[in-house]
């Protein structure tokens, strides 16, 4: 029994080695948001799992959201928050509230990162005009200051990478004019994923992947194509809030990602278990023709 227990421990070591030995050097973007972002303990986990595949060789990159703290904040003011297709409707109050909110969920990250042990250094997409944006209009409804992705510069992220740090980025860009503007989190992580030429982008989410029973969170497909989430979600299968996730990822392997995971940021460790393990516990979306490593594809 005490034999087994350890060839147990020792099996999930020797599940991880081809993976830890495909991806080394390799960047992972990682985009942070949803529920794991307001408790303290799955927090704890997700800078632990970056932390981890830092330092077992792979670059990880984290952006992050703060929806929820920043809604929290809004009301503490009198301001209800508005959403339009998703995007928060954002005045100048309400975007000074974003910067000042997103700011602080930033340092809080990149002081448990560095009490792990390692570098870490917190950057807004302003900071080396990292993200230049433009003024978004969906559905041609002008929603304030909430800023389109029109150019990245990789540049401030590749110095971190290359000095030993984990660069930890919040989603505020500017306009060439100067002006700021607040970015949704997936978009903001898509188009980074895909100036940095990403091996993977892994977003946390409240969702456990794409399913084919949305009650059912045990029917998350472990493994799609472009082609086939394309008729997933021309077949209804894929709705709602998951349409324009699933659409980023879309992009970003367009624009060179090999892979992109959906996972649900509610599994303690869950980005370990994805990247880890031969089935993982989420969806991972990959160009045609690309093949997943020793992956189990589930249909």
């Amino acid at each position: 029994m005490v034999k087994e227990k350890y060839m147990e421990k020792a099996n999930v070591l020797i599940e991880a080695l081809p993976y830890i030995q495909r991806f080394n050097r390799k960047i992972i973007v990682i985009k942070y948001g949803g529920s794991a972002m307001i408790d303290d303990e799955l927090k704890m986990h997700v800078i632990e799992d970056a932390v981890l595949l830092k330092l077992v060789g792979f670059k990880p990159v984290i952006v992050h959201g703060g929806g929820n703290e920043i809604s929290a904040w809004m009301r503490k003011t009198g301001i209800e928050p508005q959403f339009i297709n998703g995007l928060r409707v954002t005045d100048a109050d309400t975007l000074e509230i974003a910067e000042m909110v997103l700011g602080k969920v930033n340092s809080d990250l990149v002081t448990m990162a560095q009490q792990l042990g390692v570098r870490a250094c917190g950057i807004s997409g302003k900071d080396g005009r990292l993200l230049t944006v433009k003024r978004a209009k969906p559905g041609m409804k002008d929603i304030g200051f909430v800023g389109e992705v029109t150019e990245v510069d990789t540049k401030i992220i590749t110095d971190l990478l290359n000095d030993d740090f984990l660069p930890i980025i919040y989603p505020i860009g500017m306009d060439k004019h100067g002006q700021s503007y607040n970015i949704n989190g997936d978009h903001a992580a898509a188009e980074i994923a895909k100036a940095l030429k990403a091996d993977k982008l892994a977003y946390l989410t409240d969702a456990p992947g794409v399913c084919t029973d949305p009650d059912d969170p045990e029917s998350f497909i472990s493994e799609l194509f472009v082609e086939e989430a394309e008729k997933l979600i021309d077949e209804g299968v894929i709705t709602g809030g998951m349409i324009p996730k699933v659409r980023n990822c879309f992009r970003s392997i367009e624009g060179g990602v090999n892979r992109v995971h959906i996972l649900n940021g509610g599994i303690p460790h869950c980005l370990l278990l994805e990247i880890f393990t031969d089935r993982g516990v989420g969806t991972v979306i990959m160009k045609d023709g690309v093949k997943y490593y020793n992956r189990e594809r589930s249909e």
